[in-house]
Order: C-alpha cells, then structure tokens, then sequence
C-alpha cells in the first residue's frame, strides 16, 4: 500500500501519519518494523531492500520517506525570451523509473508513506505514483477553514467556545495547529465546563511556551548546555510532554529551513504569508535563526531529531530521558564546532 501525504500543515499530517500507524497494530510491535528514511539522499535500491523486508512481531512493515518527491520538482529556468519558464526537472530516470513497477510488486504487508511539503502538478514522479498512492493534501489552514478546525478541536475536548474567541485565537496565532491545539488545551482546562469566551483567550493566550521553544533553539545555536537544560526544566513544570518538546524542535527546525531556502528572492513579507506566520515575533526568531544554521547542519539535527523519535517509541529511552540526551548532544555538538572554528 502507498500513501503520499503532502503539504506546508505538518501538524495535519502528522495526525494523518499516527492515523495510519494506528490501522497497522499494536504501536510497540509496530515500532520494531518501522523503518524512517531521508528521501533526499536514498537510492532505489536501498528503498526496495526496506520495503521487501517481513515485518518483526507485527502484521505489517511500515516505510516512511521524507522528501523524495521533492527532488524531483521541476526547476525554474529561462526561456530564450528571457523571462522564467518551467523546464523538465534531471529525473534519474536510469534508477527512479522503476519505482512504480516496484511498487505494483511490494508485499503486501508493507505499507510505504511518502511525506513531502510542497508538490507540483508537473512533478514527474509524483506523475507516476499518485495514480498507485492515497494521496492527502495538507494545505496551511488560514480564515474560515481554521475557524472551522478551532471550533471542531475545541468540541473534540468536550467543550465550547464562542464564535468571538475562536476569531481572537486565530488572529493571535494563526495557522500554527501545534501551537493552538496546546492553547486549546489550556483553555478547556480553565474553563472547567463552561464555554470559552473571548476574555478567557486574552487571560491565558500567550506566546510564552513559544518564546520558550525559540529559546531552547537559541541555547542549542550556541552550544548553552545549562540554559537548554533549564528551559527544557521550565517547559516539563509547564505540563508540556517530551513528544511535544520534541515536536515543537522539529517544527522550529524545519521553519528554520524554509526561510533560509525562501530567503533568496523572496520578501519578508512574502516569506510570513506563505509559512502562515500571525506572529511578528516568530518570523524575526526564524529570521535570526536561519542565519546561524547551514543547511548541511539542518540534515545533521534532522537525524539527530528522527533517531531521538525513534528511540522513544521504541522503548530504549523513557520520553525525557531521550529529549535530555537529544538537547545535550545537540549542544555539545555546536560547541564542538564553535571550538574548531576558534583554533
């Protein structure tokens, strides 16, 4: 079975992804057979291996690719006019055209989800797999839609907010679903029973765990080990989990990315529009943040994050275990490096 899940709404797809795992049997049993690989550098031949391989201990092998569609995006080039056309993406066709022959032929306990961001209609691998795939699109929320969705979270946690409080929280963090989903939260909780109204977001509604988040990146940016461990102390006394800590890093990390790819000819403003960013404060934190990491030291902390997702569900390190660990090496890696570029 293929699935192919798309789009700039991570915390949807996410959802999706967990969906997905549920259908396939127990999570533990499940972990054991779950294989996670990086799109960008894998070869055919490596990805049929993974996929051919019976499942351990469960009813089904689960193969998640993050972003190999994405290689083959068509790439913008010049016509003889001058102005910019869409030319033929370098499809590896020798090896990649196979791939749906090989799919038609997966066993059929292994279950493959191919997770990207942005897709084209002119992709010409997503060409050849959507018609195999489920495919899902995950647009970034914005207006009426993510009102809807607020109402709809809100009434999934056994409460209800008015039409004026859904508007104020959506204004106040706009298309970040992690974000809001945790306001939500709190939000239930303190209103013990009662509707939610518009007085209820201005008291509790804040962009604190935010703030904290962007924090403990900056203290990984600067190889600060005792200040990422107190955030990471603050954040656990906040009631935040160590899978929503780690979430969030992932989150901040891959917004990292994509400003510091749109940077190059894009606006300011087209760059918060685009991410869905309500906040001013969050776009200069990105902003900021993007200067300080290449995108080779993105790929690096991107295994270190996907290695520290795997090891808790997976049971070699209880939750905070696996975050502590996760944030010290990250730090003592940067430090590291700030010493190597000092000699």
């Amino acid at each position: 079975m293929l699935h192919i899940l798309y789009g700039q709404d991570d915390f949807s797809l996410h959802e999706a992804v967990e969906r997905i795992k549920t259908g396939l049997g127990a999570p533990e049993m499940l972990a054991v057979s779950t294989t996670l690989l990086d799109g960008e550098h894998l070869t055919l031949k490596e990805l049929k291996e993974n996929c051919n391989t019976s499942p351990f201990l469960s009813p089904a092998r689960l193969v998640i690719v993050t972003g190999l569609l994405r290689r083959f995006e068509p790439k913008l080039g010049r016509s003889q006019s001058g102005k910019h056309s869409i030319t033929e993406a370098k499809v590896e066709r020798g090896e990649w055209q196979a791939l749906d022959s090989h799919i038609k032929q997966m066993p059929a306990t292994t279950v493959l989800i191919l997770v990207d961001s942005r897709i084209s209609n002119h992709n010409p691998l997503w060409m050849r797999l959507s018609p195999l795939a489920k495919v899902q699109a995950f647009p970034l929320l914005r207006g009426r839609n993510l009102r809807a969705w607020i109402q709809q979270r809100a009434t999934k946690g056994g409460g209800t907010i008015t039409s004026q409080a859904v508007d104020l929280l959506a204004e106040l963090i706009g298309g970040d679903l992690w974000a809001t989903t945790s306001e939500i939260s709190k939000l239930l909780l303190y209103a013990q029973g009662r509707t939610i109204d518009e007085e209820d977001v201005r008291q509790l509604v804040s962009h604190a765990r935010e703030a904290s988040i962007f924090a403990l990146v900056d203290a990984v940016l600067e190889g600060q080990i005792e200040t990422a461990q107190g955030i990471l102390c603050q954040l656990s006394q906040e009631g935040a989990s160590p899978t929503y800590i780690l979430a969030m890093i992932t989150r901040q990390l891959r917004l990292i990315a994509q400003v510091k790819e749109m940077s190059i000819g894009s606006s300011r403003k087209q760059i918060q529009d685009s991410l869905g960013l309500a906040s001013t404060y969050a776009m200069d934190k990105a902003l900021k943040q993007a200067k300080s990491y290449d995108f080779e030291r993105i790929k690096r902390t991107y295994q270190k994050l996907r290695e520290t997702d795997l090891a808790i569900k997976t049971g070699k390190y209880n939750d905070r275990l696996a975050i502590e660990l996760l944030v010290t090496e990250l730090c003592q890696a940067q430090s590291g490096q700030s010493r190597a570029h000092a000699r």
